[in-house]
């Protein structure tokens, strides 16, 4: 495993153990043997062949997982995965019962998304005290410095990813939070958008804006003129984004679950409240083989690597310590995993392809129906040796196709 200097000072810098003075005690060897065999303390049959085939795939850059996984497998109450989304309801009590939530997973490396649509907007009445509310903007600025103290085991600032629905009256403000752009830096924000507002941008009609509270029309702006303000700020500061709501429900494998309202902070994987998930990458980059001087795509390297990546990522929730016991119940009964890519930019170098080219694309569309189709037959496979997972019966696959994994 050859290293530059920029991945030996990553590793010191956040992964490597350390004794409590401060001074590393482990190799990146070490390192890899230690997430290897703790992932591995699951296994049933052959457990020291599969921790040696864990370790093969880090030690050679083929697959890694996510930090948390890589800084605390094996640690006592060792939290492993990246991903979490939590509820923000409207009351006190309820805001900052999930900063505390929040705190806890981000002191162990994980990061949070929420859906702030649920709180009354800004200047409206609080009943109980004869005061007027906040609004969502003045809590997500709360998480914001809450987070910019609270470090991941000493390491790095967590991260978090604000949702506000396109239909709140706070809105507008919300899209502007950034304008300054030293604002909100430990949050990516993005606009929940649906179906009928496209259409009503598309029709240049006026778009409502509803007080979650009372569900009444507060407002009615033209939907284009919002539009562009979207535009116009995620052009000069790169937020707010989009989450496109109605489509990820369209295709939430397990919609008998509930309704998805958010993401985790960089949107990959949409989640249930109290879900978490546990991420990894495949290498593309070393997914190559030569042939008569010729660098190929190694098919078989790369399906081999989806098979160890799977089960290692389903291994994960089965020996993560989880937080909360609603994030346990709700990501063992799911057991989402999220199998992404990295290394294509150099995949092309090697394969000559300009990045910018059909050709470039085509290829993307070939490797990732490649690997979607051999993840997902992983999945069906794990599921025939260790059971499906227990909301299976509420997913789109049943009755015909078990499955270990949610996503």
């Amino acid at each position: 495993m050859k290293r530059t200097s920029n991945a030996q000072q990553l590793l010191q810098a956040r992964y490597l153990l350390r004794n409590p003075s401060g001074k590393i005690i482990e190799t990146p060897h070490g390192l890899f043997k230690r997430v290897a065999k703790h992932v591995a303390s699951v296994e049933e049959k052959n457990k020291a062949g599969w921790e040696g085939t864990f370790y093969d795939l880090m030690v050679n850059l083929h697959f890694l997982p996510n930090s948390p996984t890589l800084m605390n497998a094996g640690l006592p109450k060792g939290q492993l995965s990246a991903c979490f989304v939590l509820p923000v309801e409207d009351s006190l009590d309820g805001i900052f019962s999930t900063l505390k939530s929040t705190a806890l997973i981000h002191q162990n490396g994980g990061g949070t998304g929420y859906n702030f649509s649920k709180l009354r907007p800004h200047g409206d009445r609080i009943l109980s005290s004869g005061g007027t509310s906040s609004g969502p903007i003045a809590f997500i600025k709360i998480y914001n410095t809450a987070t910019e103290h609270v470090k991941q085991g000493g390491k790095r600032r967590g991260a978090n990813m604000g949702i506000l629905n396109v239909d709140h009256p706070d809105i507008e403000a919300f899209i502007l939070a950034k304008s300054e752009g030293n604002t909100l830096q430990n949050f990516n924000l993005s606009v929940g958008i649906t179906d009928n507002f496209m259409k009503a941008v598309s029709a240049n009609a006026d778009w409502n804006l509803i007080n979650p509270r009372t569900g009444e029309v507060t407002k009615a702006i033209r939907a284009k003129y919002l539009w562009g303000l979207i535009v116009s700020q995620a052009w000069k500061t790169g937020d707010p984004g989009l989450i496109f709501l109605d489509t990820i429900n369209k295709h939430n494998p397990i919609p008998d679950q509930g309704i998805i309202q958010s993401t985790n902070p960089c949107g990959e994987v949409p989640l249930l409240e109290y879900e978490s998930c546990n991420l990894g990458s495949l290498n593309l980059s070393k997914m190559l083989k030569s042939e008569k001087g010729k660098r190929k795509v190694d098919w078989d390297m790369l399906e081999k690597t989806i098979e160890g990546s799977m089960r290692f990522l389903d291994n994960v929730i089965s020996v993560n310590h989880y937080l909360l016991p609603e994030i346990e119940t709700q990501t063992t009964n799911t057991r989402k995993v999220g199998l992404g890519v990295m290394g294509w930019a150099e995949m092309l170098a090697r394969l000559e392809i300009p990045y910018a080219s059909e050709k470039a694309v085509e290829l993307g569309e070939k490797i990732m129906r490649f690997i979607q189709s051999k993840s997902y037959a992983v999945s069906e496979s794990l599921a025939g040796e260790r059971g499906v997972f227990p909301s299976w019966t509420n997913s789109v696959f049943h009755p015909n196709r078990p499955m270990r994994n949610g996503t």
